[in-house]
């Protein structure tokens, strides 16, 4: 008998694997620190095993640009596959509509049709639902286990719960009432394609070719989420999700026939060597300029950081020695994975004379991603010249890790 190939099955396990990726990375965690959160409280975020502070948010910004460029060279390469493939939009959808044929409900124009009792089942299951999408977006910014835990003691921040019902809201009255509606007639990326997509550009069409053998059964246009006729022609609206081929394909198959739809790069058919053209080409070298950037970035970016403050709640006072006591606040960050011990030292500048220094800079202590203040206090000969010092962070085995400079008036003296 023969059989023609179905890409819904693999559509179908894409949009699950991706789905699940999406709820369960908030709950994957590196060595205690969680595998993708934005913490705001603490101005950092936590990336696959890396801390990053608000500081080293240049590499964000890189990893950002890159995501762009290569959102950009994807759109430009394989159309609005991520609509049909890969969107949560899609994804929540597809799963509404599967819930509503069970509960029998017909789908008519974009309409849901049936009692009121499966109409209320269904909306229920959609507020759950969209509970669930509301509460998953906040997991990247609070750890799932704390984030349940103010929720059902009703300690969850004003902010967040703000936040929750907003998404939740949002994403009831999306998949209640536009669902399709809205990649249709409302997604801006539909727009936005229209302006990357070129001659070359993956698409689905049914080729002039072809249309002999169409029997024009209009299977394609029933089988559509978007209610296009693909036998029309490349229309704005299409989403490359591939029904409109798989049922092609199946009434063929009892016609001992190929479907007559299929993706390909261009309506011209020229396949890969349409793709080589002045935009791919800019496109792809931007990617890997910036790429190479990041890469560079990564491997140059000091093990940890110092930032150094002259305290506003002690006065610095002059010692009976002859000496001047300065009291000062310095802020640790261990920028890697891995737990290190530090040592904090001090000299002045004009003559590289160590200086003491009183309280825990011998021996500290980080875990990995740590940030942590210390309080100590700096010596100096008493002037009443200016007095600029630098201030040296070393590792464990004496490798310089980071600096700082603070300066000590003389008003600062008295």
């Amino acid at each position: 008998m023969f059989k023609n190939r179905l890409l819904g099955p693999w559509r179908r396990s894409g949009h699950w694997l991706l789905s699940l990726l999406i709820l369960l990375l908030p709950w994957a965690k590196i060595d205690s620190h969680s595998l993708l959160r934005i913490d705001i409280p603490k101005l950092s975020l936590h990336l696959f095993g890396a801390t990053l502070r608000i500081e080293e948010l240049y590499l964000l910004l890189l990893f950002t640009l890159a995501c762009v460029f290569f959102f950009l060279l994807a759109t430009l390469v394989m159309g609005r596959v991520w609509c049909g493939w890969a969107c949560p939009q899609t994804s929540l959808s597809d799963l509404t509509e599967w819930v509503a044929s069970r509960l029998k409900l017909k789908n008519r124009q974009h309409r849901l049709y049936g009692s009121a009792w499966r109409k209320l089942v269904l909306h229920f299951f959609i507020l759950l639902l969209a509970l669930l999408v509301g509460s998953n977006l906040l997991w990247y910014f609070i750890e799932p286990q704390r984030y349940f835990t103010q929720l059902f003691t009703g300690q969850l921040h004003p902010v967040a719960l703000g936040t929750l019902l907003t998404v939740t809201a949002a994403v009831y009255l999306d998949l209640a009432l536009l669902r399709r509606l809205f990649c249709r007639d409302f997604c801006p990326y539909g727009r936005f394609q229209s302006a990357l997509v070129d001659s070359g550009s993956l698409i689905l069409q049914r080729p002039l070719s072809e249309a002999p053998r169409c029997i024009d059964c209009g299977a394609c246009v029933r089988a559509c989420p978007m209610g296009i006729d693909i036998r029309h022609g490349e229309q704005i609206e299409c989403i490359n999700c591939g029904r409109c081929l798989d049922a092609c394909r199946q009434v063929m198959a009892k016609r001992q026939q190929p479907g007559l739809i299929n993706y390909s790069f261009g309506t011209s058919e020229q396949g890969l060597r349409s793709l080589i053209n002045p935009r791919t080409r800019l496109l792809t070298g931007g990617l890997c300029v910036i790429l190479l950037l990041l890469a560079f970035s990564i491997q140059t970016r000091p093990q940890a950081s110092l930032k150094i403050a002259l305290s506003h709640q002690v006065a610095s006072r002059r010692l009976a020695n002859g000496n001047l006591a300065s009291f000062f606040n310095a802020w640790i960050n261990n920028r890697t994975t891995d737990s290190a011990q530090y040592l904090l030292r001090a000299q002045q500048q004009n003559n590289r004379q160590r200086l003491e220094l009183k309280g825990p800079t011998r021996t500290i202590v980080l875990s990995g991603g740590q940030n942590r203040k210390i309080d100590f206090v700096l010596l100096t000969p008493f002037t009443e010249n200016e007095n600029r010092v630098t201030f040296t962070l070393y590792s464990q085995n004496g490798q310089p890790l980071a600096e700082a400079e603070a300066l000590i008036t003389p008003i600062q003296s008295r």
